[in-house]
């Protein structure tokens, strides 16, 4: 059996992964395939304990290697779980973050550096890379101001307080933003950048692009 195909959505909160991956997903199924979705952190019963940790705004004490080591604590429990048993078994997976945020927020936002998370993620990971990274990079202002508007709306509704990184100042999150592109630069081949105030469904028409031309290239490989 060929190997699925492992597709992950990376950007800022509120750059609009939560809507992507839904549209993604019922794409997907109407055209016959079954993806598999989860979440980073989190999709696994110890990753969502985690996730409860590293998102809660009361975790202001973590130090910035403790929080990075969880984030791959996460990840390695999802690759067990959930990600290599369905590539093996030649399903799509598309998930909501990989290790590219962590790069991101935690090499960039955190000025711990890009050379200790590739490190650690060739270690954890056992240097498992997603086939696709569709990357969505909407102005900066306007990434952060969703994302702090829709993690306070979410809070007063659901009671789950994930607003620990919107806490933080704009430069963090700027730090993030130009993490990412410099991320999208360098590995051109892996990472299709979706970037500017485009609406929901031209992020769309590009991600269902670039998603076709990935899947039907792996099926002509011998």
């Amino acid at each position: 059996m060929p190997r699925g195909v492992f597709i992950t959505l990376e950007g800022l909160d509120g750059s609009g992964k939560t809507t992507q991956i839904k549209r993604l997903a019922a794409w997907l199924t109407r055209r016959g395939h079954q993806p598999v979705l989860l979440r980073q952190p989190g999709g696994t019963a110890v990753g969502d304990r985690i996730r409860e940790l590293l998102l809660d705004s009361r975790s202001q004490s973590l130090d910035a290697m403790t929080e990075m080591a969880l984030m791959f604590a996460d990840r390695s429990q999802a690759i067990a779980e959930v990600i290599q048993p369905a590539l093996n078994q030649g399903k799509i997976v598309v998930c909501d973050r990989f290790t590219d945020s962590t790069e991101a927020y935690q090499g960039g936002g955190r000025k711990l550096g890009s050379e200790v998370v590739l490190s650690l993620h060739r270690l954890i990971c056992r240097g498992l890379q997603p086939d696709l990274t569709l990357l969505l990079l909407p102005s900066f202002a306007a990434s952060l101001a969703r994302a702090r508007n829709r993690n306070v709306r979410a809070e007063s509704e659901t009671g789950r307080d994930e607003n620990r990184f919107e806490t933080e100042r704009d430069a963090f999150h700027r730090r993030v933003w130009e993490k990412y592109r410099e991320i999208a630069a360098r590995e051109p081949e892996r990472v299709v950048l979706i970037e500017g105030d485009l609406t929901i469904d031209e992020v769309h028409e590009q991600i269902v692009e670039s998603v076709s031309e990935r899947i039907l290239a792996l099926a002509q490989k011998p």
